[in-house]
């Protein structure tokens, strides 16, 4: 049988999770965070038409489009 280190704790690591939230929050709280979030949907027009294209593509393979889904996309 082998020696455990104490400090590889594998999935559900409690201390590598608690390290990721908080530096998480330190982030999205600092003006450069902000910036970021502030911006994080932008696209450019080519983009957005690119995105249309194959938005349309996938729903072509589609059996029924979701109700729900149509309503959330004509906006």
């Amino acid at each position: 049988m082998t020696d455990r280190n104490p400090h590889i704790q594998g999935e559900g690591d409690k201390e590598s999770d608690r390290r990721y939230r908080e530096g998480t929050k330190e982030f999205v709280q600092s003006p450069e965070g902000k910036e970021q979030i502030k911006h994080a949907g932008d696209v450019s027009e080519a983009e957005a038409r690119r995105l249309r294209e194959f938005e349309e593509k996938a729903k072509s393979h589609a059996k029924d489009e979701d109700p729900a889904v149509r309503q959330q996309t004509k906006r």
